[in-house]
């Protein structure tokens, strides 16, 4: 492939990555919404444009979102994490400490958890789980942290249950054990 650069025609290497293809019946992970089931691939028509849809169904509120199939990557769209991750996730959980949170204004925390939440990363949703569930051990959470913190939950124990196939009050409980051990070993 060529094009031309500055006047002078360059040649150009094209250099395709390998997209994700999700297929009717699978589950993924959107991030910011969570796990959901493919529903259907529709072709629908956008400026004049045919593009290829997944239509996707949250299962924790039955939102429904059209994902074009080209857009998987920028957009986050990715697999629910294995059930061997599971155990990654607890260690994660339970190895790190609060990062200087308490030294941050509750705006600024609420900014960068909730950036973090936009990953889609479920390593970083349990991070601003965690987070939050220890600061809240020790001082009240402003209304915007309350909310950020029951929406890392529902991401973290949806996919944590999903992924295990087990129910989300089992996961539920052992996190919760996971912060009961560290609090009673300092």
């Amino acid at each position: 492939m060529s094009a031309k650069l500055n006047g002078k025609q360059v040649k150009v290497q094209v250099i395709r990555k390998e997209v994700r293809e999700f297929h009717v019946g699978d589950l993924a992970v959107y991030p910011a919404h969570g796990v959901g089931r493919i529903e259907a691939i529709e072709n629908k028509t956008v400026n004049g444009e045919k593009h290829e849809f997944y239509i996707i169904k949250v299962l924790e509120n039955g939102m429904v979102i059209m994902i074009p199939t080209w857009n998987v990557e920028s957009v986050g769209l990715r697999d629910v994490i294995s059930e061997r991750e599971v155990s990654k996730i607890y260690e994660f959980m339970k190895s790190k400490k609060v990062n200087s949170v308490e030294s941050q204004t509750w705006n600024r925390r609420y900014r960068d958890y909730m950036d973090k939440i936009k990953t889609g990363s479920l390593y970083d949703v349990a991070e601003v789980f965690r987070d939050l569930y220890l600061l809240k051990l020790t001082k009240d959470l402003s209304f915007g942290e309350r909310k950020l913190f029951d929406t890392a939950q529902t991401l973290l124990v949806k996919e944590l249950s999903t992924a295990r196939n087990t129910t989300e009050a089992k996961i539920f409980s052992e996190i919760e054990s996971l912060f009961v051990q560290e609090t009673q070993s300092t």
